[in-house]
């Protein structure tokens, strides 16, 4: 059994792992990984069963966001598999995986944007809410997540498409971003990708975080419930942007802890894809007064009156 990962912009860096210790970082990231992917269904059913939430923009971003990580982690622990079992797979099965994989991830912190959007909207447009914050917006707003997201992802394959041969398609590999999408080019539009995603989210994060701090002259229940909302966004985008650093952080675990890079290069598994989905269901299944009623009911199955 082994993992992998990139030590630099191209090489391809791979560590043996003991069988047992293989068997229980599996056993451990399918265990994360479905019991994540079993609170989501149990929030996906929670929202689908009562109509209520159907003409809340808030709880409609919120189940993108729960489907758009289910499938980000299905993918995920499926490539992690894949690593140890199969350890190589066609390029023509491991890009597809890939592409749903990083467009997922991206989506991710746009979605948290939009979140925080509605609840300064919320909290400092009350009047406004309800013109600015339709079902109809925010429908063409999910569309316009995946719209950006895919804008950023699928140059990957055009590009991989043009400059690879066919041959290529049909190798073997070890299921990479960097194996999958060789060309160099790819690696610095990926770079230039995450920057301008990491400072527009953060400055729209703390923009609407102070908003709602300096715009409130009494600090009622549900502003700081607002401030502790946003807040929850920021972490939540702080570990989800923390992809955009692995690279480097990756360079330097390899530089620094050469014997320990197997190991270190789980625990950034871990804290950058599965830490940061497993945020969301606190943020609204939990702390949101509302859904957490229904979420009760469901859970006990017991019917509530709408």
């Amino acid at each position: 059994m082994s993992t992998a990962g990139p030590a630099n912009g191209s090489q391809i860096v791979e560590y043996r792992d003991s069988i047992s210790k293989a068997v229980l970082k599996n056993v451990l990231v399918l265990a994360i990984g479905l019991s994540i992917n079993y609170i989501n269904v149990g929030l996906m059913y929670t929202f689908c069963k009562h109509q209520i939430f159907y003409t809340n923009p808030r709880y409609i971003l919120f189940f993108h966001l729960v489907v758009n990580d289910m499938i980000q982690m299905s993918v995920s622990v499926i490539l992690f598999v894949i690593s140890y079992t199969l350890h190589k797979i066609s390029v023509s099965v491991c890009a597809p995986l890939i592409l749903i994989a990083i467009t997922t991830t991206e989506n991710t912190p746009l979605n948290l944007a939009c979140m925080a959007a509605e609840c300064y909207v919320s909290v400092c447009l009350p009047l406004h809410h309800a013109r600015i914050c339709t079902v109809r917006r925010t429908l063409l707003l999910i569309a316009l997540i995946w719209t950006a997201s895919l804008i950023s992802t699928l140059p990957d394959l055009f590009v991989t498409l043009d400059t690879e041969p066919i041959e290529f398609f049909s190798s073997r590999i070890f299921c990479l971003r960097e194996t999958a999408f060789p060309n160099p080019m790819l690696i610095q539009k990926r770079d230039i990708t995450y920057i301008v995603y990491l400072v527009l989210v953060w400055l729209v994060i703390f923009f609407l975080y102070f908003k709602i701090l300096f715009t409130a002259q009494t600090a009622n229940k549900d502003t700081k419930k607002a401030r502790k909302t946003i807040a929850l966004h920021g972490v939540q985008v702080l570990l989800c942007m923390t992809m955009y650093g692995v690279a480097l952080v990756k360079m330097a675990l390899h530089r620094w802890f050469p014997k320990n890079y197997s190991d270190l290069l789980f625990a950034c598994y871990i804290v950058v894809q599965m830490l940061p989905r497993s945020i969301s269901p606190i943020i609204y299944g939990v702390r949101d007064k509302c859904f957490r009623k229904y979420l009760k009911h469901c859970l006990s199955c017991k019917s509530i009156p709408q």
